[in-house]
């Protein structure tokens, strides 16, 4: 069982960055025992996949943020990043973190564990 709440949502203009964080408080398990991804979600839309990190898979992202996103994961701080340049107003959403035992999953029912979501917004 994991605890997440993530940080560094806000407005941006289009071509801007934001490096989001995920803090993460493991109970019993370690930190590195969990497959990290990140999630948005817009308003009418269905929760999608954005970026993920594993020790096994290492970093896999949605074709739509490749070049411009990257994901990170510190171990030792039981934290996990996204950077994002390059915004664009299609990017606005609610960023969620969310974690896995074991494998990298791509799809939100792979995913038991959540945090409460960062807005991002870019403007035009």
């Amino acid at each position: 069982q994991v605890q997440l709440v993530e940080s560094g949502g806000g407005l941006v203009q289009a071509g801007g960055s934001l490096r989001l964080s995920c803090a993460v408080a493991a109970s019993g398990r370690a930190f590195s025992w969990y497959a990290m991804a990140w999630f948005r979600q817009s308003p009418g839309k269905e929760r999608e996949f954005v970026a993920g990190i594993s020790w096994s898979d290492g970093s896999k992202y949605a074709d739509s943020v490749k070049g411009r996103f990257t994901i990170s994961r510190d171990n030792a701080k039981n934290t996990v990043y996204l950077q994002m340049n390059s915004l664009k107003p299609e990017d606005t959403a609610v960023y969620y973190c969310a974690a896995r035992g074991g494998s990298l999953g791509y799809s939100r029912t792979a995913y038991d564990n959540w945090g409460r979501g960062t807005q991002v917004t870019v403007s035009s």
